[in-house]
């Protein structure tokens, strides 16, 4: 690749002597130059080639000295790295230049020998500079498609209907799912960094892609949470029964996860979900600058918390009435009428169930314990002892009657 520098100086015969040192440099199309006698004429031809490596230039010249030139190169947006050239023992000014973001400087009379090494190590600081600037780029795109085009059916809609990027948002019918995995933060603290990039790096693309198998749209990623949408941007009459579907299933991944991972060595926690429908305001929010597509509202929140509610619950999964009624054939134990955090009325919540866990006998049992328990019927502590002894990993059964044993009766919980 050649360089090509720009030599700013008034001296008559520097031109000629910059071409007979470089002679062979030249011919092996190793070095292109370019003069100028001063600084005016230097900021002409920096404008009429802007593919320059890189400025050498004297301080003392007519119309615009070298000082002066360099205050102009380093308020432009790529600043080219310029060698200064001062009398020998100018100091003063030499000091000025490298204030004021000189690369290096040379005095004079110019050592020829010198001058090259100079433009040599100028040189290679360039390709490392503007090879870094390539990556940030590269790295700058990447980021802003992955933040614009979270999910394929978003990208599709809003290559459809450009209007899609315009700010502002509407208010729509739809199904919000969260998802964390319980005691990640404080797991972080002690995994490898390479341990922790592949964990989240295959833990998010498998969540993303069953996601994306039903056609839910990524809201947000942060750090091992998702908050996933249906119903947006595109309607979706079926968002509730897609929520439920997909909650199940990112729930096989993330059990079948932990296990993998364990066999490593790692405890990951399990993935709380919660889901709930209704009215959401939707759209982008990201300001002039970025394209941020997101949700706002109580439906948002009422299923953040309902993911948050399972950690007390011993539940997996928790989903709201709201969305159960919404599902055809819903299949589920009833949890109980949640009183969340922030939060007056209760709200009735299920622990959706796969079809399998559905028919097995101890759901019926659970169904006739909690139906003893919504009457006030005495026998809903041994029905649940009962179920608990049967199925010591049944985290629901055991909330109950320990709830039960502290004294607590019906189907309202306060949740702090």
């Amino acid at each position: 690749m050649t360089a090509k520098i720009l030599v700013v100086d008034d001296e008559p015969d520097l031109e000629a002597l910059v071409v007979q040192k470089f002679r062979r440099q030249i011919r092996d199309g190793a070095v292109t130059f370019l003069f100028a006698h001063d600084g005016i004429e230097a900021l002409s031809t920096i404008a009429e080639n802007r593919d320059l490596d890189m400025v050498v230039s004297d301080i003392n010249m007519p119309r615009m000295d070298g000082l002066s030139l360099l205050a102009k190169l380093q308020e432009a947006e790529e600043k080219l790295s310029t060698v200064i050239v001062s009398a020998y023992g100018d100091m003063a000014n030499i000091r000025i230049a490298m204030n004021r973001g000189a690369f290096d400087f040379l005095t004079k009379p110019i050592d020829f020998a010198d001058l090259e090494t100079t433009i040599d190590r100028t040189i290679r600081q360039v390709h490392v500079l503007r090879e870094a600037r390539r990556r940030q780029s590269h790295a700058e795109r990447a980021h802003a498609s992955l933040s614009r085009f979270f999910s394929p059916n978003l990208a599709e809609r809003l290559a459809s209907d450009p209007s899609g990027l315009d700010l502002g948002g509407q208010r729509r019918e739809v199904a919000s799912l969260f998802t964390d995995i319980a005691g990640f933060t404080t797991l972080v603290e002690s995994l490898d960094p390479a341990i922790l990039a592949e964990i989240l790096n295959q833990y998010l693309g498998e969540m993303t892609g069953i996601v994306f198998a039903h056609d839910g749209t990524v809201a947000k990623i942060v750090g091992d949470a998702l908050h996933v949408l249906f119903g947006a941007p595109g309607d979706q009459p079926d968002h509730a029964d897609r929520a439920v579907a997909c909650a199940l299933d990112l729930d096989t991944y993330a059990e079948t996860f932990r296990a993998r991972w364990r066999e490593r060595g790692v405890n990951l926690g399990a993935t709380r979900i919660g889901v709930h429908a209704g009215p959401a305001i939707v759209g982008n929010f990201g300001g002039g600058r970025f394209f941020d597509y997101t949700a706002y509202g109580d439906t948002i929140n009422t299923a953040a918390r309902l993911e948050s509610a399972n950690k007390q619950l011993g539940t997996r999964i928790c989903v709201s009435a709201a969305v159960a009624d919404r599902v055809h054939g819903f299949r589920g134990r009833p949890v109980g009428d949640l009183v969340l955090r922030g939060k007056r009325e209760p709200l009735r919540a299920f622990e959706p169930l796969t079809e399998q866990a559905h028919a097995a006998a101890a759901t019926a049992r659970y169904r006739e314990a909690f139906g003893k328990l919504e009457t006030g019927d005495p026998g809903a502590m041994p029905a649940f002892a009962a179920l608990v002894g049967q199925q010591s990993d049944d985290g629901l059964a055991g909330f109950h009657l320990k709830r039960l044993l502290n004294g607590a009766n019906g189907t309202r919980i306060e949740l702090s």
